[in-house]
This record gives structure tokens, sequence and C-alpha cells, in this order.
């Protein structure tokens, strides 16, 4: 592996990380209606577990109201029960052709709780983007003892690995910052 093959690589493997990071948030409970908050839920149909956007339409009519409207009706009540078990703090509303979930607002209180969880989130991510350039390091140090690299090549690449990331460190911030603003939003 050449040094510039090893930035891409590296560079890719950020990316990723802020990829998940930005799942994780998806799946956080805002006080505004997302069609993520049922992505995880998934019901026992007939033996096979289905996540919901497998067995019905999911949609957003308004900010604080997710619609479901199965496929197939006699599935109302699996899903209901899916929902209800998943534990998000949701009660699920059913009127024969759709089930309805209405967003509650946020307490104050759990708003910051839910900060919190993001703090974390962002720093779970940061700990990978680093994790990444130390094993980008490593790599490098090992090219550089077996003379693949000049010392000043892996002083230089060293160097462009820190910008990386420092770059994706500051993006995971920022994404947290949008995140809690979201949240913090009434």
């Amino acid at each position: 592996m050449d040094k510039d093959t090893l930035l891409l690589d590296t560079e890719e493997r950020m990316e990723k990380a802020i990829a998940a990071l930005e799942k994780e948030f998806a799946k956080l409970r805002t006080g505004r209606a997302t069609t993520s908050l049922v992505d995880e839920i998934k019901v026992d149909y007939y033996g096979t577990i289905t996540p919901i956007q497998q067995m019905s339409s999911v949609a957003i009519p308004d900010s604080r109201t997710v619609t479901i409207q199965p496929w197939d009706k006699s599935t109302m009540t699996l899903i209901e029960k899916a929902i209800v078990v998943a534990n998000l703090g949701l009660s699920p509303q059913n009127d024969g052709k759709l089930i309805r979930i209405c967003i509650p607002p946020l307490t104050e209180e759990r708003r910051k709780d839910i900060g919190k969880v993001c703090k974390k989130y962002t720093e779970e991510a940061k700990v990978a983007i680093r994790n990444v350039r130390r094993d980008a390091n490593e790599v490098l140090k090992k090219l550089e003892k077996d003379k693949a690299i000049s010392e000043d090549e892996l002083k230089k690449a060293m160097e462009d690995i820190q910008k990386l990331t420092d770059s994706f460190v500051a993006k995971s911030d920022t994404k947290n910052q949008a995140k809690e603003k979201e949240i913090m939003e009434i």
C-alpha cells in the first residue's frame, strides 16, 4: 500500500464514522416528527421479522405526526404492538385505516438528556476517527521502517492525516451543534 492509497482509505473510513454518527442522530427523538423514528422497529409478520417500511407506507403529514398506512389491514394491531414494545415513549392511535403517532413536545429536562446523548455519540465518532488516524500512522511508520518511504515523506503524510483528522473532528462537532440546536427548538 502506498501513502496516497492509505490517505484515501483513511478518509473513507473517517467518512464512515461521520455516517454512523448521522445514523445515530436520526434515531434520536426530537420534538419534530420524522420517519426515522420507526426505521428500527420490526414486526413479526407471519413468522418473519419485517421492518415497518416494508409492510406499509410511512408519512409525515405535519411536524408533530407520523402516519403509518399498512398495505395489509390485518397487520394494524401487529404494527401498533411493535411500536409500543419499541419503548419510544410514543402511543399509536389506530383508526382502522391509519396508525397515527403524535409526537408530544419534549420537556426541557428531556431535551437536555437528549443533548447529553448527542454529545456521547459525537465523542464516540471522534474516538473512531482518532482510531483511524492511529491505524494510518502505524501503517506509515511500517512503510518508513521497510524503506518504502523516506522520513520526510513520513512526516508529510502524518501531517496530512492529522489535517484529515482535525477536519473530521470539526465536522462531527458541527453535526452535534446542529442536532442540539434542533433538539432545543420548541
